[in-house]
């Protein structure tokens, strides 16, 4: 087994606002389409990577408890922490050294209220 993960989805309640926040702070465009009776933006991945999603569904709510996922936090996580709040979410843990192996870590509540994580190895 490669990976554990083979893909994650990010609920959300208002897919533009969500789209809007986290092209914001991952410094990129996100588009929207139409998919299992419900609306979904991939997020940035590498071919070949884990990839993930914004999704949009009747049966999915977004929520600060639950699994929390981590996501690529650059070379820095200052610089995302710092889009974060202008983009309409709030930090909830800056940047934390975990240990030196391992790097650092943050987690920030989105405009749609989930709980996500960051991760870097600087």
């Amino acid at each position: 087994m490669k990976n554990a993960i083979n893909w994650f989805e990010i609920p959300v309640a208002d897919m533009p606002r969500a789209c809007q926040f986290y092209g914001a702070i991952l410094n990129t465009a996100l588009t929207t389409s139409s998919m299992c009776d419900g609306e979904m933006a991939l997020l940035p991945a590498s071919e070949g990577a884990v990839g993930g999603s914004l999704f949009k569904h009747a049966d999915l709510a977004p929520a600060a408890q639950g699994t929390l996922v981590y996501l690529n936090g650059g070379n820095d996580l200052n610089t995302i922490l710092a889009r974060v709040g202008p983009a309409g979410g709030t930090v909830a843990l800056p940047k934390t050294a975990i240990t030196p192996e391992i790097g650092y870590m943050a987690l920030f509540i989105d405009s749609e209220g989930n709980r996500v994580g960051l991760h870097s190895p600087n």
